[in-house]
């Protein structure tokens, strides 16, 4: 009786109480519109700008990164959105409905990864809000030392974990808020920094070769709509049975791509008219965008770059807890969503204070499991496209199901496609995480790079070496095994054999 009175009470003030399990029928009350919200209020950032750095940083010129920009971030988030299809046919979160491509039990294996990835990215999101603060505090003479960034940490990781914490419903209201708000003062920000445009030194940009064009083009993919693609059935769950595919697949689409196709494009102006920014902006991005504008106006670009990190920190770790119930740990949702939300209040804590190397290797490990997060997409987006029916509910929880205990093809395609995958990327901070250089094993034998010891710092030479075709390789290859090798198995699941 007194965990029901607990989740009566906890429900009484809007917090989830719902886990993995199934949504009930009546609350499937969400229609394909709603999720513009979510998707709009985690994108819309100044911070979106600064990726206009690293596209430019291949080498390509401004019309060419344009191109890349609107294409990478829209084929993105539309892959998001087709597994957000998954989340209406099945009302479960997207690694527990991941279990009918690779089976109850292996679902396991990308459920580990898609945790570490969301643990991971969301805490880099966190850090970048505590060293924002310090960094304009300190220009506005308010001291950005120890003792801000402290407060800071506080701050954002108890905004981050409440409202995980809170779930579904209170996170759906917040990010429609946080879109009025950041939205506006996203848009303040190009009106106050729009005269700092340079026409003539943004065409005089030079173009880049086809290697460094589909770099760009992959780091505009992972670094938007794939570095969501884990979680996105999780806020499509809650969708009406009858809500449209397609208007799922174009509410998704259009919600993740509007704000960073447009910032991106804008930040490729703005970075390509002044070399001073566009060096900035790889160590410290928050700090250079703000030193375009006047005083005044860094304290609402401050709250604007807060909210807009946590927005986006606030999706991971729901979905995060969402991927550890998955995983087997027995706890109540909130509870789940806390324990990662601990794990990134420390890991915040030791990177801001503690850490003095630890950024680069940091992003590296996370940059490798990005290839088989790409594999994972391919065979969960062919097993979406294969299937003409709604989940079977019961067997996503019964290993002796429908869906079965292991898929190994599902599983060994995995496997196969990051390992190759891993052999066609290469480790951007090979001096900082020198453990990782042994990615790009493939390119010097197909000729694609070559590895170049130097003591000013180790790089890669070639005309494909930094175009990361791994990751493009395993999200292909992956959903081309799947789609023409399990035909016949998701018939026969289909049909009840």
């Amino acid at each position: 009786m007194t965990d029901v009175r607990t989740a009566d009470a906890a429900k009484r003030l809007g917090v989830e109480t719902t886990g993995i399990e199934i949504i009930d029928e009546a609350d499937r009350t969400a229609a394909p519109r709603d999720l513009f919200w979510p998707w709009f209020a985690a994108n819309v950032s100044v911070f979106g700008i600064s990726y206009a750095a690293f596209v430019l940083g291949f080498g390509i010129s401004f019309w060419q990164a344009v191109v890349v920009t609107v294409i990478g971030v829209v084929v993105s988030f539309a892959l998001c959105g087709v597994i957000a299809i998954a989340g209406k046919r099945g009302s479960a979160p997207t690694m527990v409905l991941s279990r009918a491509a690779f089976g109850v039990k292996g679902q396991k294996v990308p459920g580990v990864i898609s945790w570490l990835v969301s643990i991971g990215w969301e805490t880099a999101l966190a850090i970048l809000a505590v060293l924002a603060t310090s960094t304009i505090f300190e220009r506005l003479g308010w001291g950005g030392g120890t003792g801000t960034k402290i407060v800071a940490a506080i701050v954002v990781a108890a905004m981050i974990v409440l409202a995980a914490v809170a779930g579904y419903h209170i996170i759906m209201r917040m990010q429609s808020v946080l879109t009025w708000i950041t939205g506006a003062i996203t848009i303040l920000y190009i009106i106050m920094t729009f005269t700092h445009l340079d026409w003539s030194a943004i065409s005089s940009l030079p173009s880049g070769g086809i290697g460094a064009t589909i770099g760009a083009l992959v780091m505009v993919m992972t670094g938007f709509g794939l570095g969501w693609i884990n979680i996105a059935a999780d806020w499509s769950r809650y969708q009406r049975r009858d809500a449209s595919g397609a208007a799922i697949v174009g509410w998704n689409t259009f919600g993740g791509a509007l704000a960073p196709a447009l910032l991106v494009c804008y930040g490729l102006a703005l970075a390509g008219s002044d070399k001073d920014v566009l060096d900035g902006i790889g160590g410290d991005p928050i700090g250079t965008l703000a030193g375009l504008l006047p005083t005044w106006v860094l304290v609402p670009f401050l709250i604007a770059a807060i909210l807009s990190l946590v927005s986006g920190a606030v999706l991971g770790i729901y979905s995060s807890g969402l991927t550890l119930l998955s995983l087997g740990v027995r706890l109540p949702r909130p509870v789940a969503a806390l324990v990662d939300g601990v794990i990134l209040t420390l890991g915040t804590f030791f990177v801001v204070f503690v850490a003095e190397d630890f950024l680069g290797p940091f992003q590296s490990f996370l940059i490798t499991l990005g290839v088989p997060l790409a594999s994972w997409a391919g065979i969960m987006i062919a097993d979406i496209a294969l299937r003409k029916r709604d989940y079977d509910e019961d067997a996503l929880f019964d290993a002796s199901g429908r869906y079965g205990a292991f898929d190994w093809l599902s599983i060994g395609t995995m496997v196969v496609t990051s390992v190759l995958g891993w052999g066609l990327v290469v480790n951007s901070y090979a001096d900082d995480a020198a453990w990782n250089n042994w990615q790009g094993f493939l390119l010097d034998p197909l000729g694609l790079g070559t590895f170049v010891k130097d003591p000013a710092g180790s790089y890669w030479e070639g005309t494909f070496a930094y175009a990361n075709l791994g990751v493009l390789l395993a999200l292909l290859l992956s959903f081309v095994v799947t789609y023409f090798g399990r035909r016949g198995k998701v018939a026969r699941q289909e049909a009840g054999a």
